[in-house]
């Protein structure tokens, strides 16, 4: 699925932000990807689906660097492709944001100090400042300037994933990562965070990669869905697209019951698309 892989198998540089080449990962004998192919362009919103199991979660931490993979090659923005996880890690982690499903909040942080968590931890700005610049991230993400003080115990579902996405935002990233974002937020919920993304990657150039069962966000803001399927990526392109696929698992999952009754009840292109 890349643009450019060498006579060896080697990822090349393409200048994308992500290129997986080769991916083998494992748990003892249970193997979840096998020549897993993945290639994420400079500025798109990606989706990435599969079934339960089928390791997305994995996946992206294994492009993260914190787990390791048994062979293969990992190209993120322009890390060589011969760093192992560690060192991958350590060069990303100024660059790319990540909100965990759940949030992963600190429980015994206020919001304010959860998001100016990753600046005391990277930089030597004075104290002040890095409130100030959480302050900053915590209207960006959308969230009322008394939401600094809350604890995590006092959030909504959706006031959460803002605040997490506001920790996310903290270091100004060029590449988002987001597992199941929507998970949990009533429809309107979901589509405020929606609209929410597509302005962030408008404004701040970001990269996004969203692992998302959510139907709804897939059609409306996502450029490109690849899908995980037999322990690799059998597909990457626009869900209109994929409606099209022979792929038992892709038929199902976009054609199936749930996706006929999201259809039916209003229109998939809810929100309009940003720049790519």
């Amino acid at each position: 699925m890349t643009d450019k892989v060498s006579d060896t198998g080697h990822v090349s540089d393409t200048g994308n932000v992500i290129d997986v080449v080769g991916l083998k990962t494992a748990f003892g004998e249970n193997v979840v990807h096998d020549g897993l192919d993945l290639t994420v362009r400079r500025g798109e919103i990606l989706g990435l689906v599969g079934g339960s199991g089928a390791g997305k979660s994995v996946l992206l931490n294994t492009i993260l660097g914190l787990r390791e993979a048994q062979s293969g090659q990992i190209r993120v923005l322009d890390a060589p492709a011969s760093l192992d996880g560690v060192d991958r890690r350590q060069a990303l982690q100024k660059r790319v944001g990540v909100l965990f499903q759940g949030g992963a909040l600190f429980s015994a942080l206020n919001v304010l100090d959860n998001v100016g968590a990753p600046l005391r931890e990277h930089t030597h700005l004075d104290h002040g400042l890095i409130d100030r610049l959480a302050a900053l991230k915590i209207a960006l993400a959308g969230l009322p300037p008394h939401a600094g003080a809350l604890m995590p115990a006092a959030l909504s579902g959706g006031m959460r994933k803002r605040a997490s996405l506001a920790r996310a935002l903290a270091m100004d990233p060029e590449l988002l990562f987001l597992d199941e974002p929507t998970a949990g937020l009533d429809p309107i919920g979901a589509d405020a965070f929606d609209q929410l993304i597509l302005t962030l990657r408008a404004t701040l150039g970001l990269t996004v990669v969203m692992i998302t069962h959510d139907l709804d966000s897939l059609y409306a803001i996502t450029d490109r869905v690849a899908v995980i399927a037999d322990r690799r990526i059998v597909a990457t392109a626009p869900a209109t697209e994929l409606e099209g696929s022979t792929h038992p698992w892709i038929r199902e999952y976009f054609l199936g019951p749930r996706s006929r009754a999201r259809l039916s009840g209003h229109d998939a292109s809810r929100l309009s698309k940003g720049p790519a």
